[in-house]
């Protein structure tokens, strides 16, 4: 317990600091977060614009494939929110020895890389998909219960950790390759598969996403 007291208190002060640093450049953050929310509705645009064509994709209707693709972003959102410094060590931490730090401090090395950044860019991703969840439930997509709700919840802290997974598994080739930033770049495209039912691709689509980029459990 005194551990992870400890381990708190010092990502409060970490974050604390991000935060300041990020605040001497406020037109540059808020651009970045307008921006990831014109991303977000041109996907939904672009799911409106199919279903003004065919009346179903695969069975699934515009109204289930919002739940969806809303619930899909609320782990990706938490996982982008939270461990997107892991992207530094694909790109330029190994190659240019600034991990080498963290292995000198007496903490752990993960938690060191994920304390050292928010991305407040993600917020556009949660707040579009906590959205759209929340009007696929009034249109009575998912009924609410109380197992349901927890089902939620579970799948959401799954997926998220799904998410980090994948990415630092493919950042972490950067200590045999030097710079896995390509090849983690890549790989995470993979994730907007996430965003639709499996079932609409085909078999070599779903076969990678399952066992290979498992993004199909997110």
């Amino acid at each position: 317990m005194k551990k992870i007291k400890r381990y708190l208190h010092l990502y409060k002060i970490l974050i604390s600091q991000f935060f300041k640093m990020i605040m001497q450049s406020k037109v540059d953050f808020l651009i970045g977060l307008l921006g990831f929310f014109f991303t977000q509705f041109m996907g939904i645009a672009f799911l409106y614009l199919v279903f003004q064509q065919i009346p179903d994709l695969s069975g699934w209707t515009f109204e289930q494939l919002i739940f969806v693709y809303g619930f899909a972003q609320i782990p990706r959102g938490i996982d982008h929110l939270f461990t997107d410094n892991i992207w530094l060590v694909a790109w330029r931490l190994v190659i240019t020895g600034d991990f080498d730090r963290y292995m000198l401090r007496p903490m752990n090395v993960f938690f060191q890389v994920i304390s050292e950044k928010l991305q407040p860019d993600a917020l556009g991703e949660l707040l579009v998909g906590s959205i759209l969840v929340t009007i696929s439930l009034q249109k009575g997509v998912v009924g609410i219960s109380g197992v349901n709700v927890l089902l939620f919840v579970v799948s959401v802290l799954a997926g998220s950790v799904i998410y980090t997974a994948i990415k630092l598994l493919f950042a972490s080739f950067a200590f045999w390759i030097k710079v896995s930033g390509p090849v983690l770049y890549t790989a995470y495209q993979f994730a907007d598969f996430a965003k639709y039912p499996t079932g609409i691709y085909v078999k070599g689509v779903r076969f990678l996403i399952t066992w290979i980029i498992p993004f199909a459990f997110v």
